[in-house]
């Protein structure tokens, strides 16, 4: 499964590269990543058909995750991505806009990464 990555802390992955070392071994997972808005749409138009799940921090400078969430579901209509949105803030003004906007799924930092890997694999089947 094509997994794109989005958030501005350049050390995110290192740590899913980590934290997913045997599925990506494996082949079960494979992970890009982007570091803004910006660059997951440039991404995204390169790799319309690839992309089956993108996991968006809400909180970025430039585009928010809300905004790139927007657009995603704005411009990717068939087949669309699975959108689980991340931050580092449980509020529930994030959490509704985030829903508004279509998210599938909505996750918290510090991540557990093995809810996540459960997720994923529910994602998958």
């Amino acid at each position: 499964m094509k997994i794109l990555v989005v958030d501005d802390e350049v050390d995110v992955q290192s740590l899913f590269v980590q934290r997913f070392r045997k599925e990506i071994k494996n082949g079960e997972f494979d992970f890009s990543f982007a570091l803004s808005g910006e660059e997951a749409l440039g991404y995204l138009e390169q790799n319309k058909s690839e992309v089956i799940l993108i996991l968006s921090d809400i909180n970025m400078p430039g585009m928010s995750g809300i905004e790139l969430l927007s657009r995603i579901r704005h411009n990717y209509e068939k087949p669309p991505p699975v959108v689980m949105m991340i931050t580092a803030y449980g509020d529930e003004e994030n959490r509704n806009q985030a829903q508004q906007f279509g998210a599938d799924d909505f996750l918290t930092k510090p991540l557990d990464f093995n809810l996540l890997k459960d997720k994923l694999t529910t994602f998958k089947h």
